[in-house]
């Protein structure tokens, strides 16, 4: 297993777009709370708008970083398929199971690392602009914040199922944007028709509309109003994670049975 880990940790941190994805993914994080501050500098913190400025954006609609952070855990897998070097890798490590474990770990560890970075200049930048951040470690924001950290790997680990259940970078990159950008919101958005109402109880259960609730500070209704009797933080967050571990769990199954 040691030998596996150190595999994929020399793999992840020795190709460039690992750290073009994680520099412009940090970048695009820490843009939010620079325009916050020049737009509401004179305004008071409250904890909706710390929420939105440490997580970058992402409990508005805009996660940017668990996007990047996805499409480094779709090449953590894809990439073997595409250069052509799953087979040397399997020639050296033949325990299929170890080896997509050893990507699960190390991929996941990059992302709790980076997530905290990415969380820590964010606030960085709010003292910059505010000279305080209050209420930081309270409930709602703390709690709000150690779901932004969950949500990040999970979006993360669907992109890394995604990678090894299409053997490629392609099809899992237009899945990763397409689903939780147009397909989901385009099922809330018909949800809100009289004629399609049955909809309304089937929203909760979208996996990335619920794996977003994790960063809510306020009420999730969506502003549509109607009563999508969403479940609690933790409970969406269930939502979203079973359905990462449904596509690892299939790509998985499929990795050990199928030729290299």
């Amino acid at each position: 297993m040691l030998d596996a880990l150190r595999y994929e940790w020399t793999r992840l941190t020795t190709l460039r777009s690992t750290y073009w994805l994680v520099g412009i993914g940090l970048l695009a994080a820490a843009l939010i709370p620079v325009i916050l501050g020049f737009a509401a500098g004179d305004e008071e913190l409250v904890p909706e708008i710390i929420a939105v400025a440490v997580n970058g954006g992402a409990s508005f609609g805009i996660p940017f970083l668990a996007v990047f952070m996805a499409v480094i855990g779709i090449f953590a897998t894809g990439h073997e398929y595409r250069h052509g070097t799953i087979q040397p890798t399997l020639t050296a490590l033949p325990q299929r199971s170890r080896l997509i474990l050893a990507k699960i770990l190390v991929v996941s560890a990059a992302t709790v690392a980076v997530t905290v970075v990415s969380m820590a200049v964010n606030t960085g930048v709010l003292m910059v602009f505010f000279g305080e951040v209050p209420g930081l470690f309270d409930d709602p924001v703390r709690s709000a914040l150690l779901g932004y950290v969950v949500y990040t790997l999970i979006y993360m680990l669907v992109g890394l199922g995604l990678g090894l259940l299409f053997r490629g970078v392609p099809s899992a990159l237009v899945v990763i944007f397409l689903m939780p950008l147009i397909i989901e919101n385009v099922i809330v958005g018909l949800s809100v028709l009289p004629a399609l109402d049955w909809l309304v109880p089937v929203v909760k259960f979208l996996p990335f509309t619920a794996g977003s609730l994790l960063m809510t500070v306020g009420s999730a209704d969506m502003g549509m109003g109607l009563d999508y009797g969403f479940f609690d933080r933790w409970g969406s967050g269930a939502v979203f994670a079973v359905f990462a571990a449904a596509i690892i769990a299939a790509a998985w199954t499929l990795f050990k049975k199928r030729d290299a």
